[in-house]
This record gives C-alpha cells, structure tokens and sequence, in this order.
C-alpha cells in the first residue's frame, strides 16, 4: 500500500534525488526516497541489533566471575611476554 506524502528537500538533496533518476539508476523520486528510507530503516536495526547485542554481553560480564587485581595483572604481564616474544622484542 502506497500512502502519498509532502515533503521538503533542500536544493542539494532535491539535485541529487533528481540525478538519480536523470541517469536511469532509480525510475522516480519516490522511488529514491523509498530507497534511502528502506537502508535507513536497515541501519538503525542493526544498530538497535548491535547495542542489544553489546548489552548482553556487558550483563554476562557483569554476572560472570570476578578475577583479583593480581590475578589480572599476572594475565596482563602474562599476554605481554607472549606478544614480546612472538615479535621478538627484548623486555
């Protein structure tokens, strides 16, 4: 279903609408305008996807177990001599 709409562009915008269409890529405005509408609306459910997704992961983080500063200082100092080594770079 088709729902008919005003809308404004700016000169800029309007130019370039109409460019597309001039050059055969998109057979009218309304055909531009639905595409852009179309990849903005798959960009922000990536987005919301992503941000969902982040969000898990920061709970199971949160959830997860804790390790103790030396713990984790021996993990840091312990991934740090792996990477000198694998560059062969003197301490």
């Amino acid at each position: 279903m088709s729902v008919k709409s005003s809308i404004s562009l700016t000169d800029q915008q309007d130019a370039f609408a109409r460019s597309l269409v001039d050059t055969g890529r998109y057979s009218s405005l309304s055909s531009v305008l639905q595409q852009g509408l179309e990849l903005l609306r798959q960009k922000t459910e990536a987005e919301a996807a992503e941000t969902e997704g982040l969000r898990r992961l920061i709970q199971r983080r949160v959830d997860g177990p804790m390790i103790s500063a030396p713990e984790m200082e021996e993990s840091i100092e312990s991934m740090i001599e792996r990477k000198r080594r694998a560059l062969r770079v003197d301490p």
